[in-house]
């Protein structure tokens, strides 16, 4: 009756507000995005995982960036938004429940590196914990970057970092953390995707699923044409 189609509404609107199930992505949705471009598919993806392909950088106030990435099924995925002022917040998935996170940052005020594998562990140590600094009030010690390895991906090179830190809670606790990251260097700026859990959730179980998330970690902008997918003004905003 009435009442059940009211709440069949309500249901759908609370949907369609919320942060969006990775149903609502899908590694074949990806592949096509990225093939729009004339960019290679994501490849050798887990079973298990689904897959994104977002423009990052939408609004004017940003560089405009194509960033794929694959996550578990079960994660849910969080995209910037957009007002009349550009873009705000950034492009993150996660089982936010458990505290197991990727998310996509862009180093402020770095200009592109010619050789991204050749910065350095202090260069990436820096870029990691302005990543991980962006998270609110929380505050972070002990960082330590464990290794950092180069590799090149579909012609792009990337350094995988292994890390690990230490979490001051609001509420006074310290929770140990590590992670996994994956830094580049695109258009005119310096990218990285950095995934993380507990630190005995990362011994247990989630190292896998980190790893699989930041090795297919792709980041593009030299050469491509974004306007159809960047956000127009609206006219009542334009002087």
């Amino acid at each position: 009756g009435i009442v059940s189609t009211s709440a069949a509404i309500a249901g759908a609107s609370s949907i369609l507000l919320s942060p969006a199930p990775a149903m609502a992505y899908g590694l074949n949705k990806a592949n096509d995005r990225l093939a729009s471009y004339g960019l290679p598919a994501l490849a050798n993806v887990a079973k298990g995982y689904s897959a994104l392909a977002e423009i990052y950088g939408k609004g004017a106030n940003r560089s405009p960036l194509l960033v794929a990435f694959s996550f578990p099924l079960d994660w849910v995925v969080t995209l910037p938004s957009q007002d009349v002022n550009g873009e705000d917040g950034t492009i993150q998935a996660g089982e936010y429940a458990k505290g197991d996170t990727a998310t996509f940052f862009v180093v402020p005020d770095e200009k592109k590196a010619e050789n991204i594998q050749e910065k350095g562990k202090e260069f990436y140590k820096n870029a990691l914990i302005g990543a991980i600094s962006q998270k609110g009030s929380n505050v972070y010690q002990d960082f330590k970057i464990i290794k950092a390895e180069p590799i090149t991906a579909d012609g792009s090179k990337y350094v995988l970092v292994d890390f690990k830190y230490t979490l001051l809670t609001g509420a006074g606790f310290e929770v140990e953390r590590k992670g996994v990251a994956s830094i580049t260097s695109q258009g005119d700026g310096v990218q990285l995707l950095w995934a993380a859990s507990i630190a005995a959730r990362y011994k247990n179980k989630t190292e896998g699923q980190l790893r699989n998330i930041v090795n297919s970690f792709r980041c593009y902008s030299d050469g491509l044409n974004f306007s159809a997918d960047l956000k127009a003004a609206p006219e009542d905003y334009l002087s």
